[in-house]
């Protein structure tokens, strides 16, 4: 059961907050810039109002997930942080003597509360409605690009993860106190999970008795996070495969294991849009639903700037429908041309045929494929097979008992033509500088919100989990830019 409304706080040592929490503290900042009542009008149907014991307001419980997402700790932390912490009592509107709740609680409320809200276009949407009230937002160009995270478990098995976790966990305590490790139990010599489990929990125990090392800030974080692994390794680790991850390609010889989250961002900096998807999807097939969703948000948007994934034909006749501008560079392939064996096969332009190296000309042509679709049509020219079959270069072209010999050139659409031209233009040269800021906002997520790595399994964390950290840099870059 929940209030309509957080209770007034009557604590007699509340201007302590004054002397403590100075008036440039960011989530002091934070507090004054949102109102943050948009969560409670969003979730207060997944509460009973009228019966039940009393609930954690779900506005404090919010801001916890907000907290543990500006400086990236786990349940436990950022908890146990908030006991001590100042600004953070402050920030979630508590009496310094107020008593902290159980991390369990966290996620309690991720899993019954958020589980089926739109939080990322949620969250997105009211920062951009703050940015465009404060009239931050002031170009009409969006910036689009992916950024893979890794998932949780990464492909390895339990005993891999419990290993690692447990390696970090000795390697933290060795920088405190090498004595130690006489102490430590017997590694195990098997591959069996149960084994390593029992050795996992033997190591806590040994730490947890050491009152002055497990104290230690870099111990207990270590200690924390392979605790709450090993309480959830019976629901968790039978996902370790997690079922929604997917392999993605950063490079032709590189590739990841989980997630992409596709972005759209203002030129100002301002997260407008995103999508999460699973590793494998392609970049360019997302444009078309971030441009909508950066518009439902309030953006007016007339030129899109990306790379080269999101130049492909479709793009081009969407964002011409919609009288916009792409900043996307074609690939080379459409530009240049990319013809299989081209040193092999000449183009005689008084004839209007190819020539194969042999000297012999193709014998008719024809067009295939259709207008006005994602593909481009191709010109197929045929040779006279009868010529193949004896001609000293036939290895490696013409394979015996083929009815047919071609060779196909991909003709440049229309749409494709004008975008070679728009190219070389000044205006796309100028926009195309823009593109770098994205890439420094992918660095942030990152680096500052842990974003390389998924915190939990399935699509539906990652989707929690890519609202709140886009949530938390879009208020930091609105901060900065009113500074």
């Amino acid at each position: 059961m929940i209030p309509n409304q957080p209770s007034l706080n009557l604590s007699p040592f509340m201007a302590i907050y004054d002397l403590v929490v100075p008036k440039d503290n960011m989530l002091r900042k934070i507090n004054d810039l949102i109102d943050f009542s948009f969560v409670y009008d969003e979730l207060k149907n997944k509460y009973c109002h009228d019966n039940g014991r009393n609930a954690i307001h779900p506005i404090r419980m919010f801001k916890y997930l907000l907290l543990k997402s500006i400086f990236d700790l786990s349940d436990v932390d950022i908890v146990e942080r908030s006991k001590y912490d100042m600004s953070f009592k402050y920030f979630l509107d508590m009496a310094p003597e107020d008593a902290v709740m159980d991390p369990s609680s966290l996620t309690k409320f991720r899993r019954l509360r958020l589980k089926d809200v739109d939080l990322l276009d949620l969250l997105i949407n009211k920062t951009v409605e703050i940015a465009i009230e404060k009239e931050i937002i002031k170009s009409n160009s969006i910036i689009v690009d992916a950024t893979h995270t890794k998932a949780r478990f990464n492909q390895k098995s339990p005993k891999e993860l419990f290993m690692e976790k447990s390696k970090l966990l000795r390697k933290s305590i060795y920088q405190v106190d090498a004595s130690m490790k006489s102490k430590f139990p017997a590694k195990t010599q098997t591959d069996g999970l149960e084994e390593e489990l029992d050795y996992c929990q033997k190591l806590i125990a040994v730490v947890e008795k050491e009152e002055v090392i497990r104290e230690y800030p870099k111990v207990k974080e270590k200690l924390n996070v392979l605790k709450e692994i090993l309480e959830d390794h019976h629901e968790q680790l039978q996902l370790s495969n997690d079922p929604d991850a997917r392999v993605g390609h950063k490079t032709a010889d590189s590739s990841f294991f989980g997630y992409k989250t596709h972005l759209a961002m203002s030129e100002e900096r301002i997260i407008t849009a995103a999508v999460i998807t699973t590793g494998e999807k392609n970049d360019g097939k997302q444009l078309e639903t971030l441009v909508e969703k950066s518009i439902v948000a309030g953006i007016e948007v007339e030129t899109i700037i990306g790379d080269a994934a999101y130049s492909e034909k479709g793009n081009i006749i969407y964002t011409n429908d919609k009288d916009m501008k792409l900043v996307a560079k074609l690939n080379p392939s459409v530009t240049q041309g990319c013809r299989k064996k081209e040193d092999e096969f000449e183009f005689n332009k008084d004839a209007g045929m190819y020539v194969c190296q042999a000297g012999h000309m193709a014998i008719r042509k024809s067009r295939q494929g259709k207008k006005g679709v994602a593909n481009n049509q191709v010109t197929t020219y045929y040779f006279d097979i009868e010529k193949c079959k004896h001609c000293p270069f036939k290895d490696g072209c013409y394979k015996d008992g083929a009815k047919s010999k071609t060779y196909s050139v991909s003709i440049k659409s229309n749409e494709h033509k004008e975008q070679a031209q728009f190219q070389n233009s000044d205006y796309f040269k100028d926009k195309s500088k823009e593109r770098y800021k994205i890439e420094a906002k992918n660095s942030e997520l990152k680096h500052r919100h842990g974003y390389d790595v998924a915190s939990s399994s399935g699509l539906l964390g990652m989707q929690m989990q890519g609202a709140m950290a886009i949530f938390a840099v879009n208020l930091k870059r609105i901060l900065k830019i009113i500074e």
